[in-house]
């Protein structure tokens, strides 16, 4: 009798496992392992290549952008730009709808001398493997003065790219670049909205309905309406060396924090409510072409966890029986 209840009781307990709703796959943490990436200050996920981030070291490193893919943290394309004077102070990257990567030289080392700073483009790879390639180098100047500044964004529908300056209590704004960047001169940024908060990365969700900022130790949420942020919430940080970076991941449900340092660590942060940006949140509410169905004949009714449930029960049951027909016998 007692293997019997305990049949039942394994069948009980697998039976409440397997109608469990299923959680989303939050991406693992990963792990920068390339000694030659010691201060990763940018962070970007990739269009053309899924689980691969682009980074870049802070400065004096040279004109190099870096493919890390996030399944083993290993460098899989070390990309060489040529057609740019030397590097300055690197400070950010983002990938555009355009299927380019913008990489910001928009640090100042001396808290806002430097009278220009410059915004360098070139095509994302379709291969993965080192290459030297030409890029197209943007000087920048802001309208109000000079800027120290580490987080560069490029909105995902528009194009257009934006700026953040790193000061905060007042000082730290969102610059919203001309609606096309131009070689043949000066590209003047200008104030679109005052940010508080010591800004060391920014990003853009994938549809461009939500931009984050974080610092060194904490992050913010904004709601990207008309042009401008609207705020809507910190978000937590993980604890890292330096925190420096940011970027969404292609679903937008989550955000990855990187940190400078020897074998750095990237680190996911998941989004939910009102965070999350439109098209995800969309998701979660059952949106799509087949939300709306209800009765015995939707889809969920054959979804993954009951078609468990059911063989679960199945499989109970027919021990069960046996047992009963082993005990008979004796």
């Amino acid at each position: 009798m007692r293997s019997l209840l305990c049949a039942a009781g394994a069948a009980g307990v697998l039976m409440s496992v397997a109608v469990t709703p299923a959680v989303a796959d939050e991406p693992d943490k990963f792990t920068i392992g390339d000694s030659r990436i010691t201060e990763s200050s940018g962070l970007a996920a990739s269009r053309a290549h899924p689980g691969v981030y682009w980074t870049h070291n802070d400065s004096d490193d040279g004109p190099y952008v870096y493919g890390v893919d996030a399944k083993t943290g290993r460098t899989v394309a070390r990309i060489t730009m040529r057609g740019i004077g030397d590097p300055r102070d690197v400070e950010a990257i983002s990938v555009g709808p355009d299927g380019n990567i913008y990489v910001g030289d928009i640090g100042d080392n001396l808290g806002g001398k430097w009278d220009h700073v410059w915004i360098y483009r070139f095509p994302e790879p379709k291969e993965l493997r080192d290459a030297t390639v030409t890029a197209a180098q943007f000087d920048v100047k802001y309208a109000d003065g000079p800027r120290d500044a580490e987080a560069l964004m490029v909105h995902p529908k528009t194009g257009r790219v934006y700026i953040a300056s790193k000061k905060q209590g007042g000082g730290g704004a969102l610059y919203a670049g001309p609606e096309r960047l131009s070689t043949s001169g000066t590209n003047v940024f200008r104030k679109v909205a005052p940010i508080d908060l010591w800004v060391t990365d920014g990003a853009f969700s994938p549809d461009g309905s939500r931009l984050v900022m974080r610092s060194y130790f904490g992050a913010r949420i904004y709601r990207w309406q008309d042009g401008r942020p609207k705020d809507i919430g910190s978000v937590g940080v993980p604890i890292q060396q330096q925190g420096e970076s940011v970027t969404f991941t292609p679903d937008g449900r989550t955000l990855m924090f990187g940190s400078e340092g020897n074998g750095s660590e990237v680190q996911p942060v998941g989004l939910s409510g009102e965070q999350l940006p439109e098209s995800a949140a969309g998701d979660d509410a059952g949106g799509g072409k087949d939300s709306g169905k209800t009765g015995a004949g939707d889809d969920a009714s054959l979804s993954p966890g009951v078609v468990k449930a059911g063989l679960v029960f199945v499989l109970a049951t027919v021990v069960v029986v046996g047992l009963r027909r082993l005990f008979r016998r004796r």
